[in-house]
């Protein structure tokens, strides 16, 4: 039987293996030696290397972010975690025009291999700023990487991966991914950064899926299945460089898409692969694309408001249900939500301190 571990013991072995087979490795962050340790995914490694090689750093994200790419630039390889990817706002210059910018400024000579790691929130009323899904604004900057692992196996795999890439690399964690058990080998291993993987297969509709929304799909598979529906989903895994060709193999095969994103609407990751698909296999295509996302506002603070603005399963299965049976399914109601987007377990079972 294959060995068992959470989401977060997966990111905490894969960086303790990274760090124990390259002595460059290193981890800075507000919290990384916290008792807590970010969610438990730097305790084991400040537990074995100490304070020397996992520290934490003032509230100063934009000056941390350039120590960590000078660093790089002499041989380090440095591990930066962000409690909130909201806090990769205060980064954007060094991300984007210093780390993204100077492997092609130097005609290849140097390299910035930093690896950024920021977690996702969601419910428990961290509202409008701490709570942001912003992976459409990184995937839209040449030079940077881009990975969101959706389990233990990939969030392991990707980000020992990331670590030895030669780019900046950015690791997108879900916090409610975090408690999520599967299969993890012991042994060291690498995920390849820029490939998706079909996880379920189907012949009626392709559901694209990223990060927490593959857990979604999976429940929505479920639900379709059961009423003659065969969807097959796609987990993206990178969304930088994105899987062009997985994406338009499993539209050749079903004719049918459905984006599932935890993020806005407009100019998000969904957008792209829309355009993905309308530019090179619209003849494919048997109805029209269909995107599951956040509206277009700002997080809400309120359980009730919350509940109302975050898609789950019955969303997917809703839009995947109209591709297939055509649009006079429009009028029918959305079936209840079961994904509990605010549910008082997570409030429960959260343990801070971020």
């Amino acid at each position: 039987m294959a060995r068992e571990l959470k989401y977060s013991q997966a990111l905490d072995e894969g960086l303790c293996q990274a760090m124990e087979q390259d002595p460059r490795v290193f981890v800075m962050g507000v919290g990384v030696d916290d008792p807590k340790g970010i969610f438990g995914t730097t305790l084991g490694a400040f537990r074995k290397f100490g304070s020397g090689r996992v520290f934490d750093t003032p509230l100063a994200e934009n000056g941390m972010t350039g120590v960590a790419i000078g660093a790089a630039l002499e041989g380090m390889r440095p591990v930066l975690v962000h409690a909130r990817n909201d806090f990769l706002l205060l980064t954007m210059d060094q991300l984007v025009n210093h780390a993204a910018k100077w492997r092609y400024m130097c005609g290849g000579k140097l390299s910035v291999p930093i690896t950024v790691r920021a977690i996702i929130g969601r419910g428990w009323g961290q509202a409008a700023q701490h709570s942001q899904s912003l992976q459409a604004l990184f995937m839209h900057i040449p030079g940077l990487k881009v990975v969101m692992p959706s389990t233990p196996h990939d969030a392991k795999g990707l980000l020992i991966g990331a670590i030895e890439d030669e780019s900046p690399v950015i690791v997108l964690e879900h916090r409610w991914l975090y408690d999520q058990t599967g299969p993890v080998p012991e042994a060291p291993y690498r995920v390849p950064i820029g490939e998706a993987a079909v996880i379920r297969e189907g012949t009626d509709v392709t559901i694209v899926a990223i990060s927490h929304m593959v857990m979604e799909a999976r429940k929505a598979a479920e639900t379709l299945q059961s009423e003659g529906i065969e969807a097959e989903i796609l987990d993206l895994r990178t969304l930088a460089p994105l899987d062009r060709p997985a994406v338009l193999a499993s539209v050749r095969k079903s004719g049918r898409l459905v984006v599932a994103d935890h993020a806005w609407r407009t100019c998000g990751a969904s957008a792209e692969l829309a355009a993905l698909v309308a530019e090179d296999a619209l003849e494919l295509l048997k109805a029209p694309v269909r995107r599951v996302t956040l509206p277009d506002t700002p997080t809400p603070c309120a359980a009730p408001l919350e509940k109302l603005y975050y898609p789950g399963a019955a969303e997917i299965a809703a839009a995947a249900r109209e591709l297939v049976f055509g649009t006079h399914h429009l009028s029918e109601p959305v079936p209840a939500r079961d994904s509990k987007p605010a549910s008082k377990d997570h409030d429960r079972d959260f343990k801070g301190p971020f």
